[in-house]
């Protein structure tokens, strides 16, 4: 500690507006080895932590809390350049929404059989559809329409824990698409071309919770020429299809929105993290959940007084985020979690660690900007990369997350906002637009085979 003092007492003071007192300096000392002695009561050390760590990481905060003291009201930064016209876009007027009517076994049954299909990470199918009945951009007139939207709830078929059981969505989907190809033209001309599904499962259309899985079974093959709306995005994976639009998970608007605290409030805590750091019960060795990337989080910083993380999710989960000044976003079964969106919303900044990973709407929200990309190979090296981020670069990219419009943008809102994740999925068709001619298929051109895909999935629904 007296390490710390003496360096801290010998930064170069400055009279610029982002100066404070060197008193000022001494209570953000004290708050720190408050936070400090309290992260040791609660959890027992094993092994060393270096001191030029702890120094560099003091130097950091203090660095932070020095430039934030003077900046706390500053105005919200605009996303500049083409991210944040896309970010702006206001799709209305620009596209037109057919959505088909199905009975009510492909989705509002399973409602009303569980409600908990409205709270779960999944839920972005129930809301797109409730939303795409009333928006603007829907037309009753399917002859004047750009695209075609078919309300299936995949995700909605839950085991006890609250998990979605994917094995029924292939017989669903299919039934699905048999269903509107055969009372209605438009799937028939296009082979679904001009068709989008919303498809939330952790991978996608690949309809299976288990990686290996996924990949062995591929996209459902009656989708190959459709536009899907998925939370999956890994590049060169094969359950993210070409043209998708990735969407944030569902994250509970009115639940996040009601627990902000001050913007005065410092941000005192280094990293924080809540979560699995092993998953024993379906990676029982250890090595294949995350790849291996949250177990190396836990060995190498579990003792370090500068990482907040651990199993336990407290009560005051959301006004932690809000007092850290990055925030762990790793993958686990699949590369994205609700983490990127409750980090955006907390102003915490998101670092990502998942390879080749897609993120949502990445044209419209520029996450080299406003997060930390790690490589899974580098975990060992996080308190070393985040430390070596200037303050300047820290408070840059707090600027641009307090844009209320980044903000709004992974947002599923009830109801719906401009500029919401709803919005940006329209301006994602929207882009999409016009269609390629060569989508129009001539009478004898159908190709796809109804019979193609697992044994399983061509029983009848």
């Amino acid at each position: 500690m007296v390490v710390v003092f003496l360096l801290l007492l010998l930064m170069p003071s400055s009279r610029s507006a982002t100066s404070i007192s060197v008193v000022d300096r001494n209570v953000v000392v004290g708050e720190m080895g408050e936070m400090l002695q309290l992260r040791k009561r609660r959890r027992r050390r094993r092994g060393h932590v270096s001191l030029l760590t702890c120094v560099v990481g003091f130097l950091f905060l203090c660095q932070v809390s020095r430039l934030a003291a003077a900046a706390v009201l500053h105005r919200h930064q605009r996303i500049s350049g083409s991210a944040g016209d896309v970010l702006e876009d206001n799709p209305v007027g620009r596209l037109k929404v057919f959505v088909y009517e199905l009975p009510s076994k492909y989705n509002k049954d399973w409602l009303e059989k569980d409600p908990r299909c409205l709270t779960h990470m999944f839920a972005a199918e129930e809301f797109v559809h409730d939303f795409l009945l009333t928006s603007p951009v829907r037309t009753h007139n399917p002859k004047e329409a750009d695209w075609f939207y078919t309300p299936v709830y995949t995700t909605c078929d839950l085991m006890p824990n609250g998990l979605p059981l994917p094995f029924k969505s292939p017989r669903i989907m299919r039934s699905a698409i048999s269903y509107i190809s055969t009372h209605w033209p438009y799937w028939n001309r296009t082979e679904g071309a001009d068709h989008f599904f919303v498809v939330p499962h952790d991978f996608g259309a690949c309809f299976h919770y288990q990686e290996e899985k996924a990949i062995e079974r591929g996209v459902l093959p009656l989708l190959k020429h459709a536009t899907l709306v998925q939370t999956f995005g890994q590049n060169h994976h094969v359950c993210l299809k070409e043209g998708s639009i990735v969407v944030p998970p569902y994250a509970p608007p009115e639940k996040m929105q009601s627990r902000f605290i001050p913007l005065s409030t410092p941000r005192s805590i280094f990293v924080y993290f809540r979560g699995l750091f092993y998953d024993v019960g379906n990676d029982p060795e250890g090595g294949y959940y995350a790849r291996g990337a949250r177990a190396a989080v836990w060995e190498n910083f579990k003792d370090n007084p500068l990482f907040d993380i651990s199993t336990q999710h407290p009560s005051t989960y959301y006004e932690d985020m809000q007092r850290a000044i990055f925030c762990l976003c790793p993958l686990g079964w699949a590369p994205w979690s609700p983490r990127l969106v409750e980090g955006v919303i907390f102003g915490c900044i998101p670092v990502i660690i998942a390879d080749d990973i897609v993120l949502p709407f990445a044209d419209a929200i520029p996450w080299e900007k406003i997060g930390v990309f790690v490589a899974e190979k580098d975990v060992p090296n996080l308190d070393k990369i985040l430390s070596s981020i200037s303050p300047e670069q820290v408070l840059e990219k707090q600027r641009l997350l307090a844009n209320p419009a980044m903000k709004q943008a992974m947002l599923f809102s009830q109801p719906a906002l401009p500029g919401d994740a709803f919005h940006q999925i329209l301006n994602g068709l929207a882009r999409k637009l016009p269609h390629d001619p060569h989508i129009y298929l001539e009478p004898g051109q159908m190709v796809l085979n109804w019979t193609e895909g697992p044994v399983g999935d061509l029983k009848p629904w």
